[in-house]
């Protein structure tokens, strides 16, 4: 779609192909397609029916209320914020950054931040460099009522000016001709332009793949990875916070190149924060009674010890595995619990006949540490029978094992 059909899109007849679209059924678009270009231009009709795939696409980012009234471009959709993670972070831009004035949001692709933004009360300059990228934002901010609080700005994020704003939010693309970008810097632009720009603001972030090595963080940064519903979704580097600074952050860097209050990670929706505590590593031991799961943003965000510190003689199962065990149940918002049943050395012989013994038909196997593919060995296990249970392939002690459990079916609180 170009800058032309999507104009068109914006007038009255496109708005009137739009409202015959709304929850049509993508298995009849050939004969919907087929119907409109009777009375319809044949380009005006292929963009309005893109525009309703891209609409029931997003429904599950940012709601069906909001999706149905919003514009997107298969790109921009593909790269936006979940609306859950932009509003978390807009929240926090409200309740931290000095003063209510005006936010930047550089590299603001379609506008799902800019929007969280100003609905979290500010005031927002956008900016992208790509015109219909720019012409899309503008279209979401009028029709969530939103245009008197967003201003769109069609430029490169290295040139603009950001002086006169009281907070930065900036979203290097991640990813290029060739698919995901790895190396921070070669994001467009790169996270030390990124970085330099936070710097210099009052207060600021900086979203980066959740994959970014912490070597790769700034000492003066605090670094934040959030999940929503269980799948990591972003880290976000957050300068300004009163905190740190970066001479304070460099005296205070432990041997292992890490420091002890600038990561987190956040779960989402309960928006459960764990902060770092420094911990050790935790010891290794043998495998009791349950067995915990951490969620992958503290995975991510290296604080399995801070975990294992909340539940009671909690330890890991193998040294370079982030499952957490212990021998009394303990809640904890950060980790997914299991009641362990059996643990065996791994043979495919034996799995399958203590499966079948118990009458297992339905199995969530999961893995950590093992080279086992859970596909393929679904198929070897064959499944029948009316019971349920939950399958880890993992190391314990460095030899590949099987733990065979349960879900915890209600928190245990002390």
């Amino acid at each position: 779609m170009d800058r032309e059909a999507f104009a068109a899109l914006l007038g009255d007849e496109g708005q009137a192909l739009l409202g015959q679209l709304e929850g049509y059924d993508p298995a009849d678009e050939l004969a919907v397609a087929t119907r409109l270009r009777r009375t319809h231009p044949p380009e005006l009709v292929s963009a309005a029916l893109g525009q309703a795939r891209l609409r029931q696409r997003a429904a599950a980012k940012f709601g069906a209320q909001d999706a149905a009234r919003m514009y997107f471009t298969p790109d921009g959709l593909e790269q936006s914020t979940r609306a859950s993670v932009a509003a978390y972070r807009a929240e926090r831009f409200r309740r931290e950054a000095p003063g209510q004035g005006r936010t930047a949001d550089l590299c603001c692709g379609m506008g799902g931040d800019a929007i969280a933004l100003a609905r979290a009360g500010m005031r927002v300059l956008a900016v992208d460099r790509d015109p219909l990228t720019c012409d899309v934002v503008r279209a979401n901010a009028a029709a969530l009522g939103l245009a008197d609080s967003v201003e769109v700005r069609c430029q490169e994020a290295r040139d603009v000016d950001v002086s006169g704003c009281d907070a930065v939010f900036a979203d290097p693309a991640r990813r290029g001709g060739k698919g995901r970008i790895f190396d921070p810097e070669a994001y467009s632009p790169p996270l030390s332009w990124a970085v330099e720009v936070a710097r210099g603001a009052p207060y600021s972030a900086v979203k980066v793949a959740p994959g970014i090595p912490h070597e790769a963080v700034p000492e003066d940064a605090e670094a934040e990875w959030i999940s929503d519903a269980g799948d990591v979704k972003e880290a976000v580097l957050w300068f300004g916070t009163g905190h740190r600074t970066p001479d304070a952050a460099r005296s205070s860097r432990s041997s292992e190149g890490s420091t002890s209050s600038s990561v987190r990670a956040t779960l989402l929706p309960d928006g459960s924060s764990l902060r770092s505590r420094g911990l050790p590593d935790p010891p290794a031991g043998p495998v009791g009674r349950f067995l915990y799961e951490p969620d992958g943003a503290v995975v991510r965000a290296h604080l399995v010890a801070e975990v294992a510190a909340e539940l009671p003689g909690g330890r890991l199962i193998d040294p370079t595995i982030a499952y957490v065990t212990c021998d009394e149940a303990q809640f904890t918002p950060y980790a997914t619990g299991y009641e362990i049943t059996d643990v065996l050395p791994f043979q495919l012989k034996r799995l399958r006949a203590l499966l079948r013994e118990r009458g297992v038909g339905v199995a969530a196997i999961k893995k950590r540490g093992s080279a086992v593919d859970p596909a393929e060995l679904r198929k070897k296990l064959r499944l029948e029978g009316p019971h349920e249970c939950t399958v880890f392939l993992t190391r314990v002690a460095g030899a590949p094992t099987v733990l065979l459990g349960r879900p915890l079916e209600t928190p245990v609180r002390r």
